[in-house]
Protein backbone atom coordinates (compact mmCIF):
# COMPACT_ATOMS: atom_id res chain seq x y z
CA UNK A 1 0.00 0.00 0.00
CA UNK A 2 1.64 2.92 -0.89
CA UNK A 3 2.45 5.70 1.93
CA UNK A 4 -0.37 8.16 2.50
CA UNK A 5 0.66 12.03 1.55
CA UNK A 6 -1.00 15.08 1.90
CA UNK A 7 -0.50 18.41 1.03
CA UNK A 8 -1.54 22.18 2.37
CA UNK A 9 -0.70 26.11 2.15
CA UNK A 10 -1.96 29.09 3.85
CA UNK A 11 -4.58 30.93 1.64
CA UNK A 12 -2.72 32.87 -0.47
CA UNK A 13 -0.32 30.05 -1.74
CA UNK A 14 2.60 31.94 -0.43
CA UNK A 15 3.56 28.97 2.07
CA UNK A 16 2.97 24.92 0.89
CA UNK A 17 3.57 21.72 2.65
CA UNK A 18 3.65 18.03 2.17
CA UNK A 19 3.44 15.62 5.05
CA UNK A 20 3.99 12.14 4.53
CA UNK A 21 2.63 9.18 6.53
CA UNK A 22 0.36 8.74 9.33
CA UNK A 23 0.75 11.68 12.06
CA UNK A 24 2.18 10.56 15.48
CA UNK A 25 -1.30 11.88 17.18
CA UNK A 26 -4.27 14.37 15.99
CA UNK A 27 -5.74 16.86 19.05
CA UNK A 28 -8.58 19.20 19.59
CA UNK A 29 -7.31 22.22 22.10
CA UNK A 30 -9.56 24.13 23.90
CA UNK A 31 -7.18 27.00 25.64
CA UNK A 32 -7.23 30.20 25.42
CA UNK A 33 -4.00 31.09 23.09
CA UNK A 34 -5.64 28.24 20.30
CA UNK A 35 -8.87 29.48 20.44
CA UNK A 36 -7.65 33.30 19.85
CA UNK A 37 -4.96 32.08 16.96
CA UNK A 38 -7.62 30.18 15.42
CA UNK A 39 -10.30 32.63 16.06
CA UNK A 40 -12.51 29.35 16.98
CA UNK A 41 -14.22 27.56 19.68
CA UNK A 42 -11.18 25.13 19.58
CA UNK A 43 -7.92 24.01 17.34
CA UNK A 44 -8.00 20.72 15.44
CA UNK A 45 -4.41 19.84 14.48
CA UNK A 46 -1.98 17.04 13.60
CA UNK A 47 1.59 16.02 14.72
CA UNK A 48 4.44 14.23 12.40
CA UNK A 49 7.76 13.38 13.03
CA UNK A 50 10.01 16.28 11.69
CA UNK A 51 11.56 13.94 9.07
CA UNK A 52 7.92 13.23 7.27
CA UNK A 53 7.45 17.42 6.21
CA UNK A 54 8.39 19.70 3.71
CA UNK A 55 7.70 23.22 3.29
CA UNK A 56 8.63 26.09 0.84
CA UNK A 57 7.47 29.59 1.28
CA UNK A 58 8.07 32.18 4.19
CA UNK A 59 6.66 32.44 7.29
CA UNK A 60 7.06 34.13 10.36
CA UNK A 61 6.46 32.88 14.10
CA UNK A 62 5.00 34.11 17.44
CA UNK A 63 5.63 32.20 20.27
CA UNK A 64 4.48 28.77 19.02
CA UNK A 65 2.28 29.47 16.25
CA UNK A 66 3.56 29.96 12.34
CA UNK A 67 2.01 31.79 10.01
CA UNK A 68 2.20 33.28 6.62
CA UNK A 69 3.39 37.24 6.72
CA UNK A 70 1.06 38.10 3.45
CA UNK A 71 -2.21 36.41 4.18
CA UNK A 72 -1.87 36.20 8.06
CA UNK A 73 -2.98 31.80 7.88
CA UNK A 74 -1.50 29.48 10.15
CA UNK A 75 1.04 27.23 9.11
CA UNK A 76 2.86 24.43 10.41
CA UNK A 77 4.91 25.02 13.13
CA UNK A 78 8.17 23.62 12.97
CA UNK A 79 9.35 22.26 16.20
CA UNK A 80 12.94 20.59 17.01
CA UNK A 81 11.31 16.63 16.32
CA UNK A 82 7.94 17.77 15.39
CA UNK A 83 5.43 19.39 13.24
CA UNK A 84 2.15 20.72 14.46
CA UNK A 85 -0.30 21.10 11.17
CA UNK A 86 -3.48 23.06 11.59
CA UNK A 87 -6.03 20.27 10.35
CA UNK A 88 -8.23 23.40 7.89
CA UNK A 89 -4.66 24.18 6.33
CA UNK A 90 -4.47 20.84 4.44
CA UNK A 91 -6.09 21.12 1.08
CA UNK A 92 -8.16 17.91 0.73
CA UNK A 93 -11.66 18.37 3.26
CA UNK A 94 -12.90 16.18 4.02
CA UNK A 95 -9.36 15.03 5.86
CA UNK A 96 -9.46 11.09 5.95
CA UNK A 97 -8.10 9.43 8.75
CA UNK A 98 -7.37 12.34 11.03
CA UNK A 99 -9.36 11.94 13.73
CA UNK A 100 -8.51 13.66 17.19
CA UNK A 101 -7.32 10.81 19.88
CA UNK A 102 -7.70 13.25 22.31
CA UNK A 103 -8.85 16.84 23.69
CA UNK A 104 -6.86 19.74 25.68
CA UNK A 105 -8.31 22.13 28.04
CA UNK A 106 -11.47 20.36 28.51
CA UNK A 107 -12.97 22.85 31.17
CA UNK A 108 -12.68 25.76 28.31
CA UNK A 109 -14.92 23.80 26.01
CA UNK A 110 -17.55 25.39 25.12
CA UNK A 111 -21.02 24.25 26.57
CA UNK A 112 -22.53 23.24 23.14
CA UNK A 113 -19.67 21.38 21.76
CA UNK A 114 -19.69 17.63 23.38
CA UNK A 115 -16.41 15.42 24.27
CA UNK A 116 -14.83 13.35 21.46
CA UNK A 117 -16.15 9.66 22.04
CA UNK A 118 -12.88 7.51 22.69
CA UNK A 119 -10.58 10.32 22.94
CA UNK A 120 -8.22 10.85 25.89
CA UNK A 121 -9.88 14.16 27.99
CA UNK A 122 -7.10 16.28 29.41
CA UNK A 123 -7.84 19.37 32.21
CA UNK A 124 -4.74 20.66 30.88
CA UNK A 125 -1.92 20.36 28.54
CA UNK A 126 -1.39 16.71 27.13
CA UNK A 127 0.01 13.69 29.61
CA UNK A 128 1.90 10.25 28.03
CA UNK A 129 -0.90 7.78 28.50
CA UNK A 130 0.48 3.88 28.78
CA UNK A 131 -1.80 2.63 26.20
CA UNK A 132 -1.89 -0.86 27.50
CA UNK A 133 -2.99 0.04 30.51
CA UNK A 134 -4.72 3.27 29.44
CA UNK A 135 -3.21 5.05 32.79
CA UNK A 136 -1.53 8.29 32.66
CA UNK A 137 2.17 7.68 32.98
CA UNK A 138 3.59 11.23 33.65
CA UNK A 139 1.47 13.24 35.64
CA UNK A 140 3.29 16.43 34.80
CA UNK A 141 1.88 18.66 31.91
CA UNK A 142 4.16 19.28 28.82
CA UNK A 143 5.22 22.12 27.25
CA UNK A 144 5.76 21.32 23.79
CA UNK A 145 4.33 21.10 20.75
CA UNK A 146 0.19 19.98 21.29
Amino acid sequence: MPEIARTGSCLCGGVQFRVAGEPRRVGLCHCKDCRKTSGSAFHAYAVWPLQAFEASGITSTYGARSFCPTCGSRVPFVGEEEVEVTIGSLDVAPTEGLVPDYELWIGRRESWLQALPAAHQFEHDRVAIDSAAGNEIDPEPRQESA
